[in-house]
């Protein structure tokens, strides 16, 4: 069950702790640091899945061990962000209510064994936040990299990010949802 794919997921899981020390830390050029450990991190979920599916390596464990890995990092990445005065609350609060929501689903899909592993609308909305935290992690230094006006930037990517988050959870609960309610009429 561990293997390559997996072990690249943990490390994922592992990257999150120095992430949030490296966002919350105050030290000359933290935010490309922060935004190379993330990116890095986020990098590892490519690869972990184009790797499970090259070589045939795809197993349960991955399928569990995957989205809960990107939760992880994505919530851990937005929370800091909230206390670090980029991110309203509220839409954080939202962002990793859905995570949680599209958890608990699986787990109730996962008691009867059934799988519920990352769909398109699941992917487009992890990358959507990818692009959102990267932004939000560097928006400061944007201006020293020759945009123009970037206020804008991070408001858009964290409306595109708390959008997306409410389509793709609506899609998870429109076409998977039935295995809850079954399960509770039985």
């Amino acid at each position: 069950m561990l293997n390559g794919p997996n072990l690249l997921t943990l490390f994922r899981i592992l990257l999150v702790p120095l992430l949030v020390v490296a966002l919350l830390t105050k030290f000359e050029g933290k935010e490309y640091v922060a935004l190379g450990v993330f990116l890095l991190a986020a990098l590892t979920d490519v690869l972990d899945g184009y790797w499970a599916r090259r070589k045939r390596q795809i197993t349960r464990l991955g399928k569990l061990l995957d989205p809960a890995a990107d939760k992880i990092l994505m919530s851990a990445a937005f929370i800091s962000l909230v206390e670090l005065n980029v991110a309203p609350a509220w839409m954080v609060v939202l962002i990793v209510a859905r995570e949680l929501a599209v958890s608990a689903l699986r787990s109730f899909a996962a008691a009867d064994s059934v799988v519920i592993a990352a769909d398109f609308s699941g992917k487009v909305k992890t990358a959507v936040h990818t692009v959102a935290v990267s932004v939000c992690i560097i928006h400061e230094r944007l201006q020293d990299l020759g945009a123009e006006d970037p206020s804008w930037l991070v408001p858009a990517v964290l409306w595109a990010s708390v959008v997306m988050s409410a389509l793709s959870g609506l899609d998870y609960f429109i076409r998977y949802g039935k295995l809850v309610l079954v399960r509770e009429a039985a």
